[in-house]
C-alpha cells in the first residue's frame, strides 16, 4: 500500500463521483468551490506543515515505536485507578466492534435500544451497589463527578452558605478538580481531615471519600448525621468494588455518591477514558446532571427506552443551565456494566474478596518484617510507615517492575486489585527488605461497616456468565441498533465520519491500555512524545501556538478555554471583565460552560440569513464595553454557513478588551483551509470525536483539547496531582484527560498528511452542497453563505410542509428509519428543520441513497397534502414499522403493508428492522423509571 491511499481509503468519493458532484454543485474544481465558499479575509492558501502522509503499515510501526518506549510495570500506585481483566468476550465484542464504537448518542431511542438496554445495566448496577434511589447513565471520570455532585448540593442544600467541606483523605486529583470548578462559581472549598478536625459551623456539603485515599474505611455516619443537621447534603466519593463487601453509602443516609467505574474491565489507559459515575438519594433525580436512561413505553404499550428529564437541558436552558455536561462515557459504560453482567454478584465479591485478601496478607507481612502499617480498616490499600526511606523503597519496587505510591518522606501506599498475584506481594516486600509471610491471614472486615444488603438481583445479573450467553446478549443489544457499520448517520454538527479500524487498534495494546496516570515519567516518554506531537499537530493545524488536551469532552474544553480567559483578564488587572457574548444560534454549551466560568451571559442576535448581526453586536459591545470578557462563536456557524463577518466581529470584540472564542465543532469545514488561530480567534476547544476520528462510542468517548494563542498559554490546565497554581485549573482527573484514545487521532493525522485532510474538508464541503443542490427542489434550504453555498452541513426547513400537512419534523426523522438511515439533527439550532452533514467518508452511492429517501419521503408528504392518506393514519405518523407490526394479522391502514415496510429503493434482504414502534417520551418523564424494569413488564 502507498502512502497515498489511506486517504482514498478513508474520503469516500472517487475522482468519477467528484466530477459528478462537482457537475451538480456547478464548479469545476474542490479548491474553485472552496475559494467560492469560504471568504477571501479567513481563507489561507498554504499547506499544513505535517509530516507526509504515511500508510497504514507504516503508521501503526511508529505507534509500536512509541508503545515499546512505554513500560508495563505492575500498577500498586491505586488512587482511583486499578490493575482489572477486561473479559476477552467484552473486548472483542464491545470495545473493538463497530456496532458499538461507531453508534452515536441515543436521540434517536427507537433504533437506539440496545445500547440503551446496557446504560439501564450500568445505572441498575451503581444505584444497587451505592444503595441510592437514582443513578446517571455515566460522567466523564471521578473528579468531574465529584465536582458536579458539589453544584448539584449547592442547589439542593437548604444552607445559604458559600463553604464546600472536603475530606483532606479524598483523591488528591479530585481535590483539584472540585477547587477548580468551585472559585469561578464563588464556593469556599475547605479541605478538613474531618476525623481530627472540627467541621464549620455552616456548611452546604460534605465529600467524603470511601475508602480514603490512604486506604482507610471509616464510619461515616456520624459525620452525615451532623451534616444534615446543619442543611448539608454528604457527597461519598465510592469504590464500587469495595462496596460489594462493605456498607453501601446509601444505608447511612448518604446524598450523593460519585466515582468511577474503571476497575470493572477498562483498561487504565494512563488515565482515560472511564465512566464516572453519580447517583442520587429519592427526591434529588430532578436535579441530576447528564444523561439519564429512562423506560417509557411505543405506542402499542410495549416497554421501551429512551433518554429522560433533563438530557441536554443546555439546549433549553442555556445561561440557565447548572451544568455543561451534555456527554456521557457510554461505550466505557457500556464495558462497566457488562462486565458486571459477565461476573455477576457473586463472582463481583470473589474478585473483591481476593482483592482485599491480597491487601491483607500485604499488610501482615509488612507487619511481620517489622515495618508499621496504618492501624485502620481497610480495603485494597494500605500505608506503610518507613521513616526517611519512603523514596528508597519506592524506587527497589520499581527495579521490581512494580509501582508504589510516595506518599511522602516517610510513607509509602500501596493498592491491590484483581491483577495481584503472590508474586507481586513478594517484590513488595523485598522492596521494603522484609520477608513477607506464606500462610493466609485474617481477612475480616469491621463487622459494622460489612455489606448485609443484596445488590445486582435483577435476573440480567444472573443469567450471561457463560461466554456463549455473554456473546449471544451483547450480539443481540448490538443488532436492536444503528451504528455506522449499518449506514450514514448524517447528523448536523455531529461529523459521523467512520472512524479507521487501523485508528482503533493500538487502543488495546498494553503498552497503551495499562499504564497508570501517575506511572513514573521514566515509564511513560511514548506516550508523552505521542501527546506531545498531537498537540503540535493540532497546533499546526487550527493556527494556533499551544495546545492542552487534558479536557476530555468538548463541554470541558469549552470551559477550559474560558477559565484561560478568564484567569488572563484578571492577571491584567482586569478581573472585572466578565461579560460573555454568545449568539443566539449557539450550541448550549457555550452558555452552560460561561457561567461555570464565572461570566455572565449576554445573548447577541442573528439576522435572517443566520449570521451574528453586527448591528446587534455593536450595541450589545458599546453597552458592555468596560466589563466585555469574551465573544463564544460557531464557526463555520451553527447554521452551516461561513458568515462573512467573522474577521469584523472579531476585530470588534478586541478593540472593546475582549477575547475570542471560536468553538470548534465545525472545524472539519476549516482543516487545510483556513486557521481559526490566525483569522482572529485567541481560544478554540476542538472535538477529536468529530473532526479527528474518535468514535462516538454511543454517546462517548470524547476529547475536546482546547488550543490558544500565545498570551493564553500559560493559563492552559495544569496537573491534577496539585492544587491548581497560577492560574492552572485542573480540568479533569488526569494530566492528559482521556489519553488512551489519544492514539486514534494520532494515526489519522499521520496517515492523512497535509494533502488528506485538505481533500477531506474540501470533500466534506462539496457533499453537503451536493445534498443540498439535489434536495433544494424538494425541501427548502434554509441558510446558505457565498453564491448560495453552504458549508459541511445544510439545514433543510420542514416548517412549511408542517403547516400544510401536519406532518412533523418527528416524523419525517422516524420515516427515514424504515429507509434504513439515522435520522439527520432534529429541530437544532432552528426547531422544525433537519439539519444535514454528510461528512466525507460516505460515498456518493450512500449520498444518492439518502436523496432518493428524501425525495421519496416528499412524495409521501404530498400524498397527505392530496389527502390520499390521513393526516393522522399514513406512513409517515406510523413510523417506524417493527416487523411485528407488519406482520400481524389485522392491518387497519389505508396504505399497503408493503409500503410501511419496504418504502422505495430499501433492501429488502438486509434491511434493519427497529425493534420498537415510536416511543412516548411524555409517559417516561412523568413516570420516572431509571433501572432495569422486572422481566414481567415485557409480558405480552
Amino acid at each position: 500500500m502507498t502512502a497515498e491511499q489511506f486517504a482514498d481509503r478513508h474520503i469516500g468519493p472517487g475522482p468519477d463521483d467528484e466530477r459528478r458532484m462537482l457537475e451538480a454543485v456547478g464548479y469545476g474544481c474542490v479548491d474553485e468551490l472552496m475559494d467560492a465558499a469560504i471568504p477571501e479575509v479567513i481563507r489561507w492558501h498554504g499547506t499544513l506543515d505535517l509530516p507526509a502522509p504515511a500508510s497504514e503499515r507504516e503508521a501503526i510501526a511508529e505507534l509500536r515505536a512509541l508503545a515499546a518506549r512505554n513500560t508495563v510495570a505492575v500498577s500498586m500506585i491505586g488512587l482511583g485507578y486499578h490493575g482489572t481483566h477486561t473479559p476477552a468476550v467484552i473486548r472483542r465484542n464491545v470495545l473493538e466492534n463497530p456496532a458499538w464504537y461507531t453508534a452515536y448518542t441515543p436521540y434517536q431511542p427507537e433504533i437506539s435500544q440496545g445500547r440503551l438496554e446496557a446504560l439501564l445495566n450500568f445505572q441498575t448496577m451503581v444505584t444497587d451497589l451505592t444503595g441510592l434511589a437514582t443513578a446517571n447513565a455515566s460522567m466523564l471520570d471521578e473528579g468531574t463527578a465529584a465536582a458536579e455532585a458539589m453544584t448539584l448540593a449547592r442547589r439542593a442544600s437548604k444552607s445559604t452558605s458559600r463553604v464546600y467541606v472536603v475530606d483532606a483523605d479524598a483523591l488528591p486529583q479530585t481535590i483539584a478538580v472540585i477547587g477548580s470548578r468551585a472559585e469561578p462559581l464563588g464556593i469556599e472549598v475547605r479541605v478538613l481531615d474531618v476525623e481530627r478536625d472540627e467541621l464549620p459551623a455552616e456548611f452546604f456539603g460534605l465529600h467524603l471519600q470511601y475508602p480514603g485515599a490512604s486506604g482507610a474505611v471509616r464510619d461515616h455516619a456520624p459525620l452525615v448525621q451532623a451534616a444534615h443537621t446543619v442543611g448539608a447534603l454528604v457527597t461519598v466519593a465510592a469504590d464500587l468494588l469495595a462496596l460489594t463487601l462493605l456498607r453501601p453509602p446509601g444505608e447511612v443516609g448518604v446524598d450523593i455518591a460519585a466515582g468511577t467505574t474503571q476497575r470493572f474491565g477498562v483498561p487504565m489507559g494512563f488515565g482515560g477514558p472511564h465512566a464516572g459515575y453519580l447517583a442520587v438519594r429519592a427526591g434529588l433525580e430532578r436535579m441530576l446532571p447528564g444523561r439519564l436512561v429512562g423506560v417509557s413505553r411505543d405506542v402499542d404499550g410495549n416497554p421501551a427506552y429512551r433518554l429522560a428529564l433533563q438530557t441536554r437541558e443546555q439546549h433549553i436552558r442555556r445561561e440557565k443551565a447548572t451544568s455543561n455536561i451534555c456527554t456521557a462515557q457510554v461505550l466505557l459504560a457500556v464495558m462497566a456494566g457488562m462486565y458486571a453482567v459477565y461476573h455477576g454478584p457473586d463472582g463481583l465479591r470473589a474478585i473483591a474478596r481476593r482483592t482485599h485478601e491480597a491487601a491483607a496478607r500485604l499488610a501482615a507481612g509488612l507487619r511481620a518484617g517489622g515495618v508499621p502499617v496504618a492501624d485502620v480498616a481497610f480495603f485494597d490499600t494500605v500505608t506503610a510507615t518507613v521513616p526517611g526511606r519512603a523514596a528508597d523503597v519506592v524506587a527497589a519496587a520499581a527495579a521490581r517492575e512494580v509501582n508504589l505510591r510516595l506518599v511522602d518522606a516517610d510513607r509509602v501506599g500501596i493498592s491491590c486489585d484483581e491483577t495481584t498475584t503472590a508474586a507481586h506481594l513478594q517484590a513488595v516486600w523485598a522492596a521494603f527488605g522484609v520477608a513477607g509471610v506464606d500462610a493466609d491471614v485474617d481477612a475480616g472486615l469491621p463487622d459494622g461497616l460489612v455489606r448485609t444488603s443484596d445488590f445486582l438481583t435483577h435476573p440480567v445479573f444472573r443469567t450471561h456468565h457463560s461466554e456463549t450467553a455473554m456473546l449471544r446478549y451483547l450480539r443481540r443489544l448490538a443488532d436492536f441498533d444503528y451504528a455506522l457499520d449499518r449506514g450514514m448517520i448524517p447528523l448536523g454538527s455531529c461529523t459521523m465520519k467512520l472512524n479507521a479500524t487501523t485508528e482503533m487498534e493500538p487502543i488495546t495494546w498494553p503498552q497503551f491500555a495499562h499504564l497508570h496516570p501517575f506511572a513514573p515519567a521514566e515509564q511513560t516518554a511514548g506516550y508523552r512524545e505521542l501527546i506531545a506531537q498531537l498537540e503540535g499537530w493540532l497546533a499546526e493545524v487550527t493556527g494556533y501556538d499551544a495546545v492542552s488536551v487534558q479536557p476530555n469532552a468538548g463541554s470541558q474544553g469549552e470551559l477550559a478555554g474560558l477559565l484561560a480567559i478568564r484567569a488572563y483578564h484578571r492577571d491584567r488587572g482586569q478581573g472585572h471583565r466578565d461579560v460573555c457574548l454568545i449568539p443566539s444560534s449557539a450550541h448550549g454549551t457555550n452558555a452552560a460552560s460561561a457561567v461555570m466560568a464565572g461570566m455572565r451571559v449576554v445573548v447577541v442576535g442573528c439576522d435572517g440569513d443566520g449570521n451574528v448581526d453586527l448591528v446587534d453586536l455593536d450595541a450589545k459591545v458599546d453597552k458592555h464595553r468596560d466589563a466585555l470578557a469574551a465573544i463564544m462563536v460557531t464557526y463555520p456557524s451553527t447554521h452551516g454557513v461561513y458568515e462573512t463577518g467573522i474577521a469584523q466581529l472579531c476585530a470588534k470584540v478586541h478593540d472593546a478588551g475582549g477575547q475570542v472564542y471560536v468553538d470548534g465543532a465545525n472545524l472539519n469545514a476549516l482543516v487545510g483551509f483556513a486557521k481559526p488561530g490566525k483569522f482572529g480567534a485567541d481560544v478554540s476547544h476542538l472535538n477529536l470525536h468529530k473532526t479527528f476520528c474518535i468514535p462516538h462510542g454511543g454517546g462517548g468517548p470524547g476529547v475536546g483539547p482546547v488550543a490558544v494563542r500565545a498570551h493564553l498559554a500559560r493559563f492552559l490546565p495544569g496537573d491534577p496531582t496539585g492544587a491548581p497554581v497560577d492560574g492552572r485549573p485542573a480540568i479533569s482527573a488526569a494530566r492528559y484527560g482521556s489519553a488512551g484514545i489519544l492514539p486514534i487521532p494520532w494515526a489519522y493525522l499521520r496517515m492523512m498528511g497535509a494533502s488528506g485532510l485538505a481533500r477531506a474538508t474540501g470533500v466534506a464541503v462539496l457533499a453537503a452542497n451536493y445534498v443540498a443542490a439535489r434536495l433544494r427542489p424538494h425541501f427548502p434550504v434554509l441558510y446558505a453563505g457565498n453564491k448560495g453555498l453552504v458549508a459541511h452541513e445544510c439545514i433543510l426547513d420542514l416548517r412549511p410542509l408542517t403547516k400544510a400537512t401536519g406532518v412533523s419534523v418527528d416524523d419525517v426523522a422516524k420515516r427515514l428509519i424504515d429507509y434504513g438511515f439515522h435520522a439527520p439533527t432534529m429541530s437544532f439550532p432552528v426547531a422544525g428543520t433537519l439539519m444535514v452533514e454528510p461528512t466525507e467518508s460516505e460515498d456518493l452511492a450512500e449520498l444518492d441513497r439518502f436523496c432518493d429517501a428524501m425525495i421519496a419521503i416528499r412524495a409521501e408528504i404530498d400524498q397527505v397534502a392530496s389527502g390520499r392518506w390521513p393526516a393522522g393514519d399514513n406512513p409517515l405518523s406510523n413510523a417506524p414499522h417493527t416487523a411485528a407490526m407488519v406482520s400481524a394479522d389485522q392491518w387497519p391502514h389505508p396504505y399497503p403493508r408493503s409500503v410501511g415496510a419496504y418504502p422505495a429503493a430499501t433492501d429488502r434482504v438486509g434491511k434493519y428492522w427497529p425493534p420498537v414502534r415510536r416511543i412516548d417520551g411524555a409517559y417516561g418523564d412523568r413516570n420516572l423509571v431509571c433501572s432495569c424494569p422486572a422481566p414481567e413488564a415485557f409480558e405480552d
